[in-house]
């Protein structure tokens, strides 16, 4: 198979498809990899370690996206539409239920899109979308640390307090592994923390692993209106696989909250978990925050490209190994030998195959199942 890596071009995202590892393993495995010249800078890979790995160097994203299938970080932007074509197997983050005009260009090129955010285990698990959230859960507490200050617009705070002198009240929606990762984070700086989440197991096992050093409460409107009301750093981290976020934080709970605030949407991804930064839409890392009635908001969709070698590195060793699958097997064969692949598949052959993307745009949802036999 030919698979190509085209260079990020979404705004101050550094992170890269395949490291040199991924391309000598499908090098070995037979295929030819085109890498977009370039591609890997933003995450320390020169060209001559592709090369080295028996990769083939790509002057243009064209060459990269004429492939049998095409691996990316993010999902593809306008500037990409013209650049698919029907057959194609695009294996990337999508994000497509709050993409009404992706997903039209994917489904009138008939591509085969298959989410890294929507592989799933039977355990309900998401392999591919996990190790991203640990990276934007541990951001998000540092991210909202430095909002704190009075120099971001902040009222000032440091994060873990001082000697006779009360830590920060970090409040978690969510206790995923973003939310949990970001309680970590907070935990270890020294502040309060609060999660809130609707799942009691997942509440019961952070009391019974962090006891009395991390809050917990059951997520309910009454709830999360008085926890924002006491935040000082309020972060948004709800996740329904492929689906837009609900948005369980309201513009007047938002209102109560202290002047100097902040807040970080880690899920406006998938359409954001607050009003607030929902509506204002995604930001990016040159301009990450804007403020809302005195409060310092940050909703920067990519936020591991800051950190973008840990990510890149972090993530193929993820995807290396359905890569690998995809083009040894094609898609078909191994999404039939992975169920777990076969959820990811959100479009193909100009049909909708995901739920959540189906009611999210209303489109009629097809059954992978038919498409497998």
């Amino acid at each position: 198979m030919l698979v190509g890596i085209p260079k990020e071009i979404k705004a101050q995202e550094n992170r890269v498809g395949i490291t040199p590892a991924g391309v000598h393993a499908l090098v070995e495995a037979g295929h030819t990899v085109r890498v977009e010249r370039g591609a890997g800078l933003g995450s320390m890979i020169a060209d001559d370690e592709f090369a080295a790995a028996g990769a083939v160097l790509a002057a243009s994203a064209k060459e990269c996206w004429d492939c049998d299938m095409v691996v990316k970080v993010k999902e593809p932007l306008p500037a990409e539409y013209d650049l698919f074509h029907e057959g194609l197997i695009l294996f990337t983050y999508l994000h497509l239920a709050p993409e009404p005009a992706l997903t039209r260009a994917l489904l009138d090129k008939k591509v085969i899109g298959i989410a890294y955010e929507t592989v799933q285990l039977d355990s309900g698990a998401l392999p591919l979308l996990a190790p991203m959230s640990e990276i934007a859960g541990r951001m998000a507490t540092q991210v909202g640390a430095q909002m704190l200050t009075k120099i971001e617009g902040g009222m000032g705070l440091l994060l873990g307090g001082t000697a006779g002198v009360q830590a920060a009240h970090v409040v978690i929606i969510g206790a995923g592994v973003v939310g949990l990762s970001a309680a970590k984070v907070a935990m270890g700086m020294g502040a309060r923390v609060t999660i809130l989440d609707s799942n009691l197991n997942r509440l019961r096992y952070i009391d019974d692993v962090y006891g009395g050093r991390i809050q917990t409460l059951a997520s309910n409107a009454f709830n999360i209106a008085a926890s924002v009301r006491d935040a000082d750093l309020l972060i948004g981290s709800v996740l329904i696989p492929g689906a837009l976020t609900p948005k369980l934080v309201t513009e007047a709970m938002v209102n109560t909250m202290k002047k100097g605030a902040a807040i970080v949407d880690v899920a406006i991804d998938q359409g954001g978990c607050i009003e607030v930064t929902a509506r204002h839409g995604a930001t990016y890392h040159d301009r990450p925050t804007f403020m809302h009635e005195g409060i310092v908001c940050y909703s920067v969709g990519n936020m591991p490209g800051a950190v973008a070698r840990t990510s890149t590195f972090t993530l193929t060793n993820a995807t290396m190994p359905y890569m690998v699958a995809l083009a040894s097997k094609g898609w078909k064969r191994a999404c039939q030998d992975d169920k777990a692949l076969a959820r990811g598949i959100n479009t193909h052959g100009g049909k909708v195959y995901f739920k959540g993307v189906a009611d999210a745009l209303g489109y009629e949802l097809s059954c992978a199942c038919e498409l497998l036999k």
